[in-house]
């Protein structure tokens, strides 16, 4: 359907413009108001970002049995050698800096006796990582970080706008043009430096750990503008996700397991070990697969978390939200086994970007999940995610902050103009195409794939392309069309690489042999999917 041409206006102008405010963001915003004026667009509330809801915690070499070698070395083999050791070695080495810095600013991890607590979760050689108030981390350090930034004179917010494209003259990114998700005004925003912090694509899953709000947007835009998409297949499926078919998933924190927790199938048995060697400490890509072949071998939707065995005050005290929440849904988990299975979590690739969080578009940077540096390889270690938000997040604004004056091209604003008019567009039935895709992904891109699965979905994928094709303004419908565009894009990357590893598991190629695993899948608009040579610089 088509209705009026749009009207837009033009500005605020900014120095730097930050589209997203979760970790990452929020910490870019901290760094470049110190040199100059900063908007932070973010859809929805300010409060609604998977950072806030972060359970487990962040993982940092702080503790006095561990070194930054040992927490580098544990990134690389959980990511199946296939991270970046660069962007790696940046992340522990910089990490406790920048943790120590949340810190002074007033972040409240526990304590017992005065000295910080370090929970160990898979994957990991040591005990190091910290939490907030039991499984509150995210909420706790998104509250430290909003209430700095909020004394910032030099930060704007523009809460409840969705931002629609990127504008692009010239080969390079000027700002974005957004929607007030209110009246339906659309802006363009200039600005001399663009960062992508808007997180990650869980939404594009039936089933998923993460918020309403991720559904790719920040890929999409960038992949519509030119830049490329990387690694973009390795999709971390998190092992254990509350399921109650009247619920929808909640995330279990793979913290439970490290404190001794174990998963039970149907029969009450101990299974892991038959799996992986680690047992309830192995990655969560093996933890996943394993739980995946055992619900199928035992024709169950889910098996059983069991911590019942660690104490009705310990548990209490430990995992205060994972408890109430349990409880909302009548389940007392210091007294009854939690039937849990895998949930879409976590997206490894993502735009591709350096270690300074520049992309392949001048004037564009990325971080947080919603780029690709190479840090997490083919799988995230568990409770990296936080650390990378502040590290690259710091790092990509410090990089904007260094970009050389210039002028906008004259011609800039008619340019622009082209991006918002022309007669608006609705989808037919939008929300039963997100919910159309979100199972196709589910039953055909998920988990465990095959060639035949991949070729289905991206058929349908490229019939549903055709409906996204208009302007549309309304934030549900661009929502289904970044997912689309997203889904596409994983989907194509996974088709093209025929081996397993790490979150990519091909049924029809489950092992991998030979070198070819070295290299990086990349995707560009009207350019095929490549797999070029990876170039590992090593860690010094």
């Amino acid at each position: 359907m088509k209705h009026a041409v749009t009207k837009y206006t033009w500005g605020p102008e900014a120095d730097f413009l930050v589209i997203g405010s979760g970790i990452a963001g929020l910490r870019a915003a901290l760094e470049l108001c110190e040199h100059g004026r900063v908007l932070i667009v973010t859809k929805g509330s300010r409060f609604q970002s998977n950072s806030m809801y972060a359970q487990g915690g962040v993982a940092v070499a702080l503790n006095a049995e561990d070194n930054v070698n040992l927490h580098f070395s544990d990134t690389i083999k959980a990511g199946h050698q296939l991270g970046r050791e660069d962007a790696a070695r940046v992340l522990v080495e910089e990490g406790p800096t920048r943790i120590q810095e949340l810190i002074a600013w007033g972040t409240e991890f526990d304590k017992v006796g005065g000295q910080f607590v370090f929970a160990r979760e898979g994957a990991h050689s040591r005990s190091r990582v910290l939490r907030a108030r039991g499984d509150a981390t995210g909420h706790e350090m998104i509250r430290v970080l909003l209430e700095r930034a909020r004394q910032r004179s030099t930060i704007q917010w523009f809460d409840r706008h969705f931002t629609k494209d990127l504008l692009v003259a010239d080969g390079r990114c000027y700002g974005a043009v957004v929607v007030n998700e209110i009246t339906g005004a659309v802006q363009i925003l200039p600005s001399a430096g663009v960062l992508l912090t808007t997180g990650g694509v869980g939404q594009i899953y039936a089933r998923t750990t993460n918020t309403e709000n991720a559904t790719g947007d920040g890929m999409a835009m960038a992949y519509r503008a030119g830049a490329i998409l990387e690694d973009m297949e390795f999709v971390q499926f998190h092992p254990t996700a509350l399921y109650l078919p009247s619920s929808p998933p909640f995330l279990l924190s793979e913290a439970m397991r490290g404190e001794g927790g174990v998963l039970r199938n149907r029969k009450g048995e101990m299974f892991l070990s038959r799996y992986h060697p680690a047992a309830e400490m192995a990655p969560r890509d093996s933890v996943a697969r394993a739980i995946w072949a055992e619900m199928a071998s035992s024709r169950s939707r889910h098996v059983y978390l069991d911590v019942t065995h660690l104490g009705k005050a310990f548990i209490r005290n430990r995992f205060p939200t994972i408890y109430r929440t349990c409880l909302r849904f009548d389940i007392d988990i210091t007294e009854e086994w939690i039937p849990v299975s895998p949930s879409a979590h976590y997206v490894m690739g993502g735009i591709k970007a350096g270690i300074d969080g520049e992309t392949s578009l001048a004037g564009l940077f990325a971080a947080g999940e919603v780029a690709c540096n190479g840090v997490h390889g083919a799988n995230r270690l568990a409770s990296n995610s936080l650390l990378e938000g502040l590290v690259f997040g710091c790092r990509a604004a410090k990089s904007a902050a260094s970009l050389p004056a210039g002028s906008k091209p004259a011609h800039l604003k008619s340019l622009a103009a082209r991006f918002v008019t022309g007669p608006v567009s609705t989808l037919d039935d939008g929300e039963k195409l997100r919910n159309s895709l979100r199972r196709l992904m589910w039953e055909k891109v998920g988990l465990v794939r095959t060639g035949d699965s991949l070729v289905q979905a991206l058929a349908q994928l490229s019939r549903w392309d055709t409906q996204i094709q208009g302007s549309l303004h309304a934030r549900a419908d661009l929502e289904v069309k970044n997912m689309i565009q997203v889904a596409r894009c994983i989907t194509e990357a996974a088709l093209g690489r025929e081996h397993s590893l790490g979150a990519h598991y091909r049924e029809d190629f489950p092992s991998c042999k030979g070198s070819v695993w070295k290299t990086h899948s990349q995707i560009r608009l009207s350019a095929p999917l490549t797999f070029p040579s990876t170039t590992r610089r090593q860690a010094g």
